[in-house]
């Protein structure tokens, strides 16, 4: 998955999966062959997963929510290939976190599988020795930088159509002013790149809104609108996601497309398969989608409640047009109600604009620190720091307990880390972050 686009190629690298919760871990089965390795973990159903690697020692963990081994397996497997060693800990959060000490660099790759006639749910990891996938360097190629995380941040309606009206302001012009503010601080963040899908006042057909993030390989599409009612008591913000009904409508038309017209879906052309298979494709494609803007959109909801009053806390699902790429990642913002006069207010003062923003990069930032793509910059300076642990700068607003929930550990775990007495941090200043990998 080299765009975060949920590729088919090589799907959930990384990411979580849309699952069911309680999950039971039956059996670890692992195969090896020449410089190939698969590990293949037998579920009771699905289960959302989190997959890293860390260095010195080599070591592949995978996180399993709210998962538990099953008492008949009281020993796990014995190493072989490139894996040394399989161990296992539940942790505190609930997760349970499974260990692959490794026996050197590898490439991997995971993915889900559905029951078939042997098998039940299954997570399969697939683990290549590095050594014979990749030339030797010379000492001109050995620093990779990797490349920037996209964000594709698109200010709804423009040009003739204004959106909600208000007393005092267009939705139209709210819309761009924040998500101007929000691209520049995303531009401004190490490893990130905003995506300006209209930078002035014109209108842009919905679907090309969508190409256009699609073609510039976004990792994110973000959509930014204010709303309006009759009842012009009714406030406060809200971010959607497309919900299942959207996701099969555009799955119906995708595949009418595909027998008149080239459909790309992360990267594979359905035109390339008969009708089952690329139903299939399209709907392991949308599922994966739909489980990461969900998974953003809480963080980005999360972080929206201590700046602004939420007229929803929960990420609402409807079927937006904007929200149905099947490969791409996607939620909508509505940052208030500008029916709503005091509301309106708010919307039109640019600095709670700009505390929107910081709120909506601070969400994409907690997602996309602890599943950055593998080919990033975030991802490639994590995996070369030393050991069990990795370094985080202090940036404006954060706190103790938002690095914590990025990085999966808790407040005290940092704290100890660094000899810190307190929560109190400083812009500038570098944090250990502990990796724990239990077992």
């Amino acid at each position: 998955m080299s765009r975060m686009r949920l590729t088919l190629i090589s799907l959930v690298f990384l990411l979580s999966t849309a699952a069911n919760a309680g999950s039971t871990v039956e059996n670890i089965r692992i195969k090896s062959e020449n410089d190939k390795t698969r590990v293949v973990l037998d579920l009771s159903h699905s289960a959302n997963h989190n997959i890293f690697t860390l260095r010195g020692p080599n070591r592949l963990v995978i996180d399993l929510k709210d998962s538990r081994l099953a008492k008949s397996l009281r020993k796990l497997p014995k190493g072989s290939g490139s894996v040394r060693s399989i161990r296992s800990a539940v942790r505190p959060n609930g997760k349970l976190r499974v260990v692959l000490d490794l026996t050197g660099d590898v490439r991997s790759r995971s993915f889900r599988a559905g029951p078939n006639s042997q098998y039940g749910d299954r997570l399969v990891i697939d683990l290549t020795r590095a050594d014979n996938l990749q030339p030797v360097k010379r000492a001109t190629e050995e620093y990779r930088s990797g490349r920037d995380i996209v964000i594709a941040v698109d200010a709804g309606h423009g040009g003739y159509d204004p959106g909600a009206i208000g007393r005092r302001s267009k939705e139209k012009d709210l819309n761009l002013a924040i998500s101007k503010e929000l691209a520049r601080r995303i531009d401004a963040e190490p490893g990130m790149q905003a995506l300006l899908i209209r930078s002035s006042d014109v209108f842009v057909e919905l679907r090309d809104r969508i190409a256009k993030a699609r073609k510039n390989n976004a990792d994110l599409f973000i959509s930014i609108h204010a709303d309006a009612f009759h009842d012009s008591r009714v406030n406060g913000a809200s971010v959607f996601a497309l919900n299942l009904k959207g996701a099969n409508d555009e799955a119906t038309r995708q595949l009418e497309r595909r027998e008149t017209a080239p459909v790309n879906v992360g990267g594979v052309s359905l035109h390339d398969y008969d009708e089952v298979v690329a139903s299939v494709l399209l709907d392991i494609s949308q599922k994966e989608s739909l489980s990461v803007s969900l998974d953003v959109g809480a963080k980005v909801s999360r972080e929206m409640s201590k700046v602004a009053k939420m007229h929803s806390k929960e990420v609402k699902q409807k079927s937006l047009l904007v929200l149905k790429a099947p490969d791409m990642p996607s939620i909508l913002v509505e940052t208030g109600f500008i029916s709503n006069a005091s509301e309106e207010k708010k919307l039109i003062n640019k600095k709670h604009q700009a505390r929107l923003a910081s709120a909506v990069l601070a969400g994409i930032k907690s997602y996309f620190y602890t599943n950055p793509p593998p080919d990033t910059r975030i991802a490639i300076e994590t995996r070369r720091t030393s050991s069990s642990q990795v370094s985080y700068v202090i940036n404006s607003g954060d706190t103790i307990s938002q690095i914590a929930e990025r990085y999966n550990v808790t407040p005290a775990e940092i704290r100890r880390a660094n000899k810190l007495l307190t929560n109190k941090i400083r812009v500038g200043q570098t944090l250990s972050i502990p990796l724990y990998v239990g077992g």
